[in-house]
């Protein structure tokens, strides 16, 4: 079918209109973590990437070796094409699951298709680095798998028995590469209960798959947690350390708890909460209204169902396909050990995309087929398109090179040590540029404990300086936008003469341009005027990155540092064409 090539292809298209990814996941870790595995940095830097810098670094290896190797549009629309790819797999999905009498042949399920990849959480990653959309195509992969061995799974057989090792095997192939899969690795085992063929039979291949997930698991994982337990006790470092102990890191179970629901009544009404409320769920606020209609319809079916036979009537409706059961019964399963887990919205893109054949396969249930068509036609666009214009986590100005960074002449590399100090914004992206020899120690964003401690004043002690503090420099992204608008004006003909800067005076006092015209004495070039920010729009730069100097000495003076500020000196860094300036500031051992 022509769509499966052109609509990943346009999905890459729309990555290289979105630009450079930019999001804070990427600048903390996803960049740093593959440059640490490759280029051995465990033993060298602690936690640039903050305590997610033990996360296992194999899904991002693709992204940190294209950026390194490709110019940066290039990465982009390669990432757009793979994250495609989930249209492709969720209209084969909806072919399985329709069949010929309702999927009304190849128009439903691409539609369904189409609106599945428009989803809020789809849309907000296209093409970066964050990883749910890639293992998706796992998640969905496995799905699929079954779908398509149906009749192959209602007797024992060597076709069943392969088709849910293979499902299996992928799925753990997503869930070793991005440990939150497991909700969905768990949902699709006990999915089997509503397989056909007997108690004893689903119980097998059900088993078969887990073992097969495990397995999936190991290979893209168990090197990983392996490497973690050799280093520091704990598999999962430095997650569930309530249960492993480590002595580096505090005992807690979940590092991010936040974005659970607070109470059963909130759990029970979750999905009508977060779409008013999103950032309950997201630290950014997208757009998507699917998720209370499902809920409610979800619900709203169940009653309907159980009303049904408890009164023995009949609706003279047919019954849900057992394909349907089986998918419905893993997108709720799904939903249920997410918000259990996680509530993190990102993590639940999987089975967000799955949503509108959910919504479409119970209104088949409960509502004549032509009304059935009808309001899941009128609901599915209005809930696809109420995504638009979509948000996204983060994107700068295409440049050819992704990461880029001025560096001082460090005289002594292999004796200093970098030091960031601040959570937000995240500095793992400067560690990948910093030369091999220095060592990046991060003070914060990390559960610290006295070994943990100890081991950074171990570092100091091994390296005899020169030392440095890495700190953010501030800059005024308004001030960034004026070059652009006096090239317009210029364009205009607006600054060659005294008549065009008075129009151009009067023009920008009645728009909101955050700009205002400077007269240019003498006409320099033959521009009598320029353009400058508007004074409410001014920033003190100094005094800001003073700020950050004196915020950073007092997390420095915990470890026994101070930090000269009168020192510090601002460099250029850039993420695509997006200007990230950064201070270097001397940082001294205090005497004990």
């Amino acid at each position: 079918m022509l769509a499966a090539v052109l609509v990943p292809l346009l999905f890459g298209l729309m990555s290289l209109m979105l630009g450079q990814d930019d999001g804070w996941d990427m600048k903390n870790y996803h960049l740093y973590n593959p440059h640490a595995l490759l280029n051995g940095r465990m033993g060298v830097d602690i936690a640039p990437g903050q305590w997610q810098s033990y996360f296992n670094p194999t899904l991002d290896l693709p992204y940190y070796l294209m950026t390194a190797w490709f110019p940066g549009p290039v990465t982009g629309f390669v990432f757009g094409v793979l994250h495609g790819l989930n249209f492709v797999l969720l209209f084969a999905i909806a072919r399985c699951v329709l069949g010929a009498d309702q999927g009304g042949g190849y128009r439903v399920p691409l539609l369904l298709g189409i609106a599945g990849a428009c989803s809020a959480g789809f849309l907000s990653e296209l093409g970066n680095s964050m990883g749910d959309n890639m293992t998706a195509l796992l998640v969905l992969g496995a799905l699929l798998i079954l779908l398509r061995r149906w009749d192959q799974l209602q007797q024992w057989s060597r076709a069943a028995v392969l088709a849910a090792l293979g499902a299996g095997f992928v799925m753990g192939l997503g869930t070793g590469l991005k440990l939150t899969n497991a909700t969905y690795a768990l949902a699709l085992c006990a999915a089997f209960a509503v397989a056909p063929g007997t108690l004893w039979l689903r119980f097998r291949l059900a088993f078969l798959f887990g073992v097969a997930t495990l397995a999936g698991i190991a290979v893209t994982a168990g090197w990983w947690l392996l490497k973690m337990w050799q280093a520091f006790g704990n598999p999962l470092f430095p997650q569930f350390n309530g249960i492993f102990r480590s002595p580096l890191a505090q005992q807690v179970a979940v590092m991010d708890a936040f974005h659970l629901p607070k109470n059963a009544l909130e759990a029970l009404f979750w999905p009508i909460v977060f779409t008013f409320d999103f950032l309950r769920v997201s630290e950014v606020a997208l757009r998507q209204t699917i998720w209370p209609i499902v809920y409610l319809l979800f619900i709203g079916v169940c009653a309907y169902l159980l009303f049904v036979r408890v009164t023995k009537r009949r609706d003279g409706k047919p019954a849900l396909a057992p394909r349907a059961c089986f998918v419905l019964v893993f997108f709720a399963l799904g939903y249920l050990g997410w918000m259990k887990l996680f509530s993190i919205h990102r993590y639940l893109i999987p089975i967000e995309m799955l949503a509108p054949l959910v919504v479409w396969v119970l209104l088949q249930r409960v509502l004549a087929p032509g009304a059935a068509r009808r309001v899941g036609g009128w609901v599915l666009a209005f809930t696809t398109l109420a995504v638009f214009p979509f948000v996204t986590w983060g994107h700068a100005p295409w440049a050819s090179k992704s990461f880029s960074a001025e560096l001082p002449p460090f005289a002594q590399p292999a004796s200093t040590i970098v030091f960031t100090a601040h959570v937000h914004p995240p500095m793992g992206w400067m560690a990948t540029l910093m030369p091999k020899e220095v060592s990046v120690v991060s003070l914060v964003g990390f559960p610290s404990t006295p070994a943990h401690v100890d081991r950074i004043n171990a570092v100091i002690a091994s390296r005899p300086g020169p030392h440095y503090a890495m700190l953010y420099a501030n800059k005024n992204y308004k001030q960034d936008s004026v070059p652009r608008k006096l090239k317009l004006a210029q364009m205009l003909g607006l600054t060659e003469s005294e008549a065009g800067c008075a129009k151009l005076d009067r023009i920008l006092k009645r728009v909101r341009f955050q700009v205002q015209m400077q007269p240019l004495a003498g006409a320099p070039g033959g521009q009598h005027c320029a353009l400058e920010l508007q004074p409410k729009y001014r920033m003190d730069l100094p005094a800001l990155d003073r700020a950050v100097v004196a915020e950073a000495q007092k997390t420095l003076q915990g470890y026994g540092l101070a930090l000269d500020g009168t020192a510090c000196k601002i460099y250029p860094a850039h993420i695509g064409a997006d200007p990230y300036p950064y201070q270097l500031c001397p940082v001294m051992v205090v005497p004990r």
